[in-house]
C-alpha cells in the first residue's frame, strides 16, 4: 500500500471514528509510548532482558502497526505527504549511504 494511501486510511478513520486528531503534543507523547511497547517487546524478546510470562502475548506487528498510525495521525495534522518524503529520503539514502555501508568491514 502507499503510504498517501494510508494516509487516506487514517484520515477516514479518525473523521469516522476518533472524532478528531489528538493536538500535535499529544499524539507526540503517543508515539513515544507506542515506541516504548516496541521496545520492551524487543528488548524482552530478542535482547538480554528476560521476558515476563504477561509479555509473552503481546504481538510485535500489532505494537509496530501502533506506531505507524500514530506517524500517519502526525503526518496529517501537519500536512506532511509521507510518500513523497519516504521517496526523497531513499533516495538520499541510496545515494549518500551505498559506498559507506558495502565498504564496512564491521558489516561482512
Amino acid at each position: 500500500m502507499e503510504l498517501q494511501k494510508a494516509q487516506e486510511i487514517v484520515d477516514h478513520w479518525i473523521k469516522e471514528h476518533g472524532v478528531r486528531y489528538f493536538d500535535e503534543l499529544t499524539n507526540m507523547a503517543q508515539l513515544t509510548e507506542e515506541v516504548g511497547e516496541v521496545a520492551r517487546i524487543i528488548a524482552r524478546r530478542y535482547g538480554e532482558q528476560s521476558e515476563k510470562e504477561s509479555d509473552k502475548a503481546k504481538d510485535l506487528g500489532e505494537e509496530l502497526a501502533d506506531v505507524i498510525f500514530v506517524v500517519l495521525c502526525l503526518a496529517n495534522q501537519t500536512g506532511v505527504d509521507l510518500q513523497k518524503a519516504f521517496d526523497k529520503k531513499m533516495k538520499i539514502k541510496s545515494e549518500r549511504d551505498h559506498d559507506r555501508h558495502q565498504n564496512n568491514p564491521k558489516l561482512k
